[in-house]
């Protein structure tokens, strides 16, 4: 009677290692953390990056200017811009950027209607204080406000941008990514295009890591007004600086 008890014993626990051993041959640890995925989100709005903000600025400038020459309903026309700061000794930030776009405006029972659609794509790479990365994308944005009776622009639309990306400080840290940001109702003042305080954008953010596996988050943007955000990532609370794309987490 001992020796199957014994026998059964050890089978309870040869059992036990093979289940442990198969959990662990196909679980990867957590994929990344909201603090690394915050990293890109901001990246791909901040200014320093050539995020969002960046073609904001673009489209604004190029729009207001257009109107001012010609505001025939249905004008169409396309613009481009190339523009990098390359590595230098002792300085963080460097990028190069290449963006495509295509302008047309809209109409009102055959009349301007004091805005345009504006479609993209572009392509870059940026090294900052903490991430670099290799990317792409493309957006679709209605802007709103052009013309000298309006004090300020708003735009709405979708903006995408996928790629590589390495982080400077956690070798662990690279992979692929792709962001996928809504803006809803977001106002740029006039004459400088400062951001309106109140303006809201919301995000999802998916991608793999070969050391951890794969993540998947959704998340809000809320603009404070200057260079201020406070981005909210499945739960957690960040307050990113939209001219470094540098995060603090509350």
């Amino acid at each position: 009677m001992k020796t199957l008890r014994s026998f059964a014993f050890l089978g309870l626990i040869a059992g036990a290692l093979l289940s442990c051993n198969k959990n662990n041959s196909t679980n990867k640890p957590n994929a990344n953390s909201t603090d690394e995925a915050a990293d890109l989100v901001a990246a791909s709005v901040s200014t320093n990056t050539q995020g969002a903000l960046d073609g904001f600025n673009d489209v604004s400038i190029s729009s207001e200017t257009r109107i001012n020459i010609d505001s025939l309903c249905g004008t169409v026309w396309t613009d481009s811009v190339n523009r990098s700061i390359p590595p230098v000794r002792g300085v963080t930030d460097s990028y190069s950027y290449k963006a495509d776009y295509s302008y047309a405006l809209n109409c009102t029972n055959g009349v301007f209607n004091n805005s345009a659609t504006i479609t993209s794509s572009y392509s870059g790479s940026f090294t900052d204080a903490s991430l670099s990365s290799t990317f792409s994308g493309s957006s679709n944005f209605t802007i709103a406000g052009l013309g000298r009776s309006f004090t300020a622009y708003t735009i709405n639309g979708e903006y995408k941008r996928s790629g590589s990306f390495q982080s400077l400080t956690d070798t662990s840290y690279h992979g692929t990514h792709s962001v996928d940001i809504t803006f809803t109702n977001f106002t740029l003042v006039k004459p400088l295009g400062v951001i309106k305080s109140g303006s809201t954008a919301s995000f999802t953010i998916s991608g793999s890591m070969p050391s951890k596996g794969s993540f998947n988050y959704t998340g809000s943007i809320v603009f404070n007004g200057g260079n201020n955000a406070t981005l909210t990532i499945n739960g957690t609370v960040y307050l990113i600086n939209l001219a470094t794309g540098q995060k603090t987490k509350q």
